[in-house]
């Protein structure tokens, strides 16, 4: 399916979840920065992991995302951020974990994939690797996310919620709770696909959980013999579905990009239908075509196709609930 050349393509995401007004253009413009970025370095015959990585980076600059600068803070008012890529043309992955300061946590991962013998590094041996490679560090917390930590300990202590069910309260005050994880895939001019996802983690939680985005096979996924797929949303649920290999276990068998990521959501409606269980999906196939859906309120993504060399974003895409 990969042989001769392929037109490229590049598909991101800003995160699946309820996008406030105050923030909701500066994510539509973020992603269109992401994918343009992204797309620059495939039409200059880069790679669709480099595309991915790039793309990425972008959103963790931005401020406007739950991932790099702007990353949510948990229950100890602590940032620990993690991220993940993968090549699908070698199945080579790499991933990192409770990061604190690193500028961009996708970098890491690719440092992890590219230059150790292993895929998932996490706190001390993360922070060390960093250092030897000179990653630039950032701290990540900004104003907007220290107010969003007030107002949602506050809702915490007021509801008398407890941590572990911390889910209970995101139903009650959606509006407190941010989702925004960012994620990119590719198709490269080389028939090569990658992913890449970002993230501060939910809000509010406990110190030391990992989510779904470093997860293999979970937040990301990419193989040549199927597609790539970047997830976005309640961790948990992608980590229990294993829902980026899902989406590409779809797509190898035959279905489109956009046919995987709904039946992936549809999944997710008819396995996990009595918990919160707010998803988004992008995805590629080898064929260059695109999928995004989600069951959230929104879904913040853009793409770039050659047929449309300038980006398109938008604040939903295939809804199914």
């Amino acid at each position: 399916m990969t042989e001769g050349k392929r037109k490229p393509v590049i598909v991101v995401h800003g995160g699946a979840g309820r996008w406030h007004p105050e923030r909701s253009q500066a994510g539509l413009e973020g992603v269109k920065r992401a994918a343009k970025t992204g797309f620059d370095v495939l039409a200059h015959d880069g790679s669709a992991v480099d595309a991915v990585v790039e793309a990425v980076a972008v959103m963790e600059d931005e401020g406007a995302f739950n991932a790099g600068y702007g990353s949510s803070l948990n229950i100890e008012k602590k940032v620990e951020m993690e991220a993940s890529v993968m090549d699908g043309k070698t199945l080579e992955a790499g991933a990192a974990g409770l990061l604190r300061d690193i500028k961009n946590p996708v970098r890491l991962a690719k440092i992890v994939m590219e230059k150790t013998d292993h895929v998932f590094v996490v706190g001390e041996g993360a922070e060390k690797l960093a250092e030897i490679f000179n990653l630039e560090r950032r701290k990540p917390v900004t104003e907007l996310r220290l107010k969003y930590y007030e107002q949602q300990k506050e809702a915490l202590i007021n509801g008398r919620f407890e941590l572990p069910k911390l889910a209970e309260l995101v139903k009650v005050h959606p509006e407190l709770f941010e989702l925004e994880t960012v994620g990119a895939v590719a198709l490269d001019k080389g028939g090569n696909v990658a992913a890449a996802t970002s993230t501060g983690g939910f809000p509010l939680k406990l110190p030391g959980r990992i989510g779904d985005s470093p997860l293999i096979g979970c937040g990301t996924y990419a193989d040549n013999q199927s597609g790539a797929c970047s997830a976005t949303g309640i961790g948990e649920i992608a980590i229990r579905l294993v829902l980026a290999k899902t989406v590409c276990n779809y797509m190898e068998n035959g279905k489109t990009a956009q046919e995987a990521v709904e039946l992936a959501i549809r999944l997710v409606n008819r396995r996990m239908p009595a918990v919160y269980n707010s998803m988004g999906l992008i995805a590629v196939d080898t064929y260059g075509r695109i999928g995004a859906a989600h069951n959230s309120q929104n879904l913040c993504w853009a793409y770039i196709t050659p047929e449309k060399r300038e980006p398109v974003a938008a604040l939903t895409a295939k809804i199914l609930r």
